[in-house]
């Protein structure tokens, strides 16, 4: 599951007002009447699941980063398990589609200095900041670049919010707070859709917009619950070798440095000039808030090793029987962050077992069990895409160079991080309400005898940080289900306990690893509502939707309008 997104300028261009969506999903919503035709359970094997996973997950394959051998043996072993069980290469004869990117890996960092030319304050990498470059320069110097707080870093004309409002940060470095200004809301409702982040929170936009703005540098104060993950998944996920795409000669506006400093640091800072960390935030989750030049300067420099290399999607088609020119679309990363911050016993392989050999296994389980059943009437495309870690890059390139037209594309179902805690009264829907493909859920959850969930962490902003984020901002409905949280043994209780010891002790770090003990029962039967949510998909006639008033709606009716035979 991705928590770092390298900014991606324009292609992010039209999301920059997205709103989570965090209702309970219903038979309403649309205005038009669905064929969702009735199929029988799939044949899946619990055996695939565990050995793909197994294999993707061990040491052999490093952690799988994009271009390194981690990668070549993912590739072989994808490609045999998709063509064993019946798939034909998904792009003309390959099974790949390439991927350009870049690797920027920095080196020889500079303590982070912050000086009001009296009091130097000197904080180590790491430990207790972390910093990086988009740009592909062996050189990165930040050098006596005044410091500026700017609230939650954002600029939304259509909300009359603008905390860079009057300044001018070529040259400066601004220090950003993480998430939205109203995340402490209990309800869903506010400038910024309340307890549910939108992509302003995100820190993905909050590096961009430092970007357009001119800034030098830009440093977002990290707080573990407004961010949903810990300082340890910080240091994990912004040291070591780290994947953007290649801009060529025009890349989008980017900062010399974007990075995190720990939250104490932050008050470290604050203090020494003379203001009040606390006073300040809540000073900016008001509308109209100013920024606030702190008066004193940081430098720091670091150098970067840069290789340009190409990654690749990988991607396998069980073509449909009567409508073999509309695609029903089933997505996992299978990358991972291969070698990382080690674990107190040295291990310094991020296996990501969970995350995401789990989601990459269940790609290949599907496939069998639709081959098994035989071709349906659209065709099944089961992608499993690279880079999700570094900014959901395969996924990306895949909806901006699609191998099948997304006008064409009925809709997909996006499998990412399953967790081990036996069978759930529930599935957990992330971003529901929001399109027509909730009819096709509801009818499955009822074959199984389950109920929907809404996202129990709104204010995380899931929905923006798995790979359907960049189908959807361009039109393709796609439903992100996560494992429930009502478990038959031990209720919510025990989900949220499993749940939060994985982020705390595993989530991207060396010691989310295959374990031979894992309970597949509840993943198992998550599968099966898979394959039922995609059979349906396959066997209709119908073209779902996005929900009338929904964000993603009028991009989806412009490419429908436009289409020749397709949605």
């Amino acid at each position: 599951m991705m928590k770092r997104f390298a900014g991606l300028g324009v292609m992010l261009a039209g999301a920059l007002a997205l709103a989570a969506c965090d209702a309970l999903p219903g038979m309403g919503g649309g205005e038009t009447s669905l064929d969702i035709p009735e199929v029988a359970a799939g044949d899946i094997s619990e055996a695939t699941m565990k050995d793909v996973t197994r294999i993707l997950s061990s040491d052999e394959f490093e952690g799988r980063m994009p271009g390194t051998v981690g990668e070549e043996k993912t590739i072989a072993l994808l490609t045999e398990r998709f063509k064993a069980a019946g798939l034909q290469p998904g792009n003309g004869d390959s099974w790949v589609q390439e991927v350009p990117l870049v690797e920027i890996t920095g080196k020889n960092y500079a303590p982070l200095t912050i000086t009001d030319g009296d009091t130097d304050l000197v904080f180590d990498f790491a430990s207790e900041w972390v910093g990086v470059t988009y740009r592909e320069e062996a050189k990165t110097q930040i050098a006596n670049s005044e410091l500026v707080f700017v609230g939650y870093g954002i600029n939304a004309p259509e909300k009359g919010w603008n905390d860079y409002a009057g300044l001018d940060v070529k040259g400066k470095t601004v220090v950003i707070l993480v998430n939205d200004p109203d995340w402490q809301t209990e309800a869903l409702e506010g400038p910024f859709n309340g307890k549910a982040m939108t992509y302003y929170g995100r820190w993905t936009y909050k590096f961009e917009e430092a970007g357009r703005q001119g800034a030098a540098g830009a440093l977002i104060i990290h707080q573990t619950e407004p961010a949903a993950y810990g300082w340890n998944v910080v240091e994990s996920s912004w040291t070591g070798a780290q994947a953007y795409p290649q801009y060529g000669d025009n890349p989008p506006p980017m900062t010399q440095m974007n990075g995190w400093v720990q939250q104490d640091v932050a008050r470290a800072i604050f203090k020494a000039a003379g203001q009040d960390l606390d006073a300040l935030t809540k000073a900016a989750q008001q509308k109209g808030f100013k920024p606030v030049p702190l008066g004193m300067t940081a430098s720091t420099s670091f150098e970067s090793d840069i290789r340009s290399f190409k990654s690749h999607n990988i991607i396998g088609i069980l073509p449909g029987s009567e409508a073999p020119d509309e695609y029903v679309i089933h997505t996992a990363h299978w990358d991972h962050l291969g070698r990382c911050t080690p674990a107190p016993d040295g291990d310094d392989i991020c296996n990501g077992a969970v995350d995401n050999a789990t989601g990459t296994a269940a790609l290949v389980a599907l496939a069998e069990a639709h081959a098994k059943a035989g071709p349906a009437r659209r065709s099944l495309v089961f992608l499993a895409v690279t880079a999700e870690e570094s900014g959901l890059l395969g996924a990306t390139y895949y909806a901006s160079n699609p191998v099948y037209p997304l006008d064409k594309t009925v809709g997909g179902i996006n499998m990412d991080a399953f967790q081990m805690s036996g069978p759930a009264k529930d599935v957990t829907v992330v971003g529901p309400g929001k399109s027509q493909l909730d009819r096709f859920l509801d009818v499955a959850l009822k074959a199984d005898g389950r109920v929907a969930t809404p996202n129990p962490k709104p204010e995380a902003g899931y929905y923006y940080r798995s790979d359907h984020f960049a189908f959807a901002k361009r039109g393709v409905p796609m439903l992100y289900i996560d494992g429930g949280e009502d478990l038959v043994e031990g209720g919510r209780e025990a989900g949220a306990k499993i749940a939060a010891d994985y982020t705390e002790n595993r989530y991207h770090g060396p010691k989310d690893e295959f374990d031979e003990s894992w309970n597949w029962s509840g993943v198992m039967a998550d599968l099966q509502l898979f394959y039922r949510i995609g059979r349906m998909m396959a066997e209709s006639t119908s073209w779902p939707n996005w929900n009338d008033g929904d964000e993603f709606r009028g991009i989806r009716d412009e490419a429908c309008a436009a289409s020749d035979g397709g949605c």
